[in-house]
């Protein structure tokens, strides 16, 4: 019997082979209750292009004094801050990994704010 996270592995496993196939640079998410990280990583898999999360200082200093990053507010500024980040590394098109983790809430909110900030999936 699968528990919650390993069934959430299993689909993340089935997603990022289907990615490999493609030979896409990958968008990955990892939501935990506090935070929220993105990562964009190269076509074999080898190298983290770039990366943002709500742990870093500026993210923080933009959430305010609460600094509450399991937000959606929080997803969103992730968001738009791996779309420049990517378009620095000189990266337009992604595949987007969500990691097993369901379309919904925090994640689509950083998809969206990504695709808001110029990255194509």
């Amino acid at each position: 019997m699968l528990n919650k996270k390993d069934q959430r592995l299993r689909r993340a496993r089935q997603t990022r082979v289907r990615i490999a196939k493609q030979r896409a640079v990958r968008l990955t998410v990892f939501r935990s209750n506090q935070h929220i990280y993105a990562s964009v990583i190269s076509e074999d898999g080898s190298r983290v292009l770039a990366t943002a999360s709500t742990a870093e200082k500026e993210v923080r200093e933009q959430l305010g004094a609460a600094g509450k990053g399991g937000n959606l507010a929080a997803a969103v500024i992730v968001g738009k801050r791996i779309a420049e980040k990517a378009k620095a590394a000189g990266i337009e098109k992604v595949a987007f990994d969500r990691a097993g983790y369901a379309y919904h809430g925090r994640v689509k909110a950083l998809a969206e704010a990504a695709r808001e900030g110029g990255l194509q999936f």
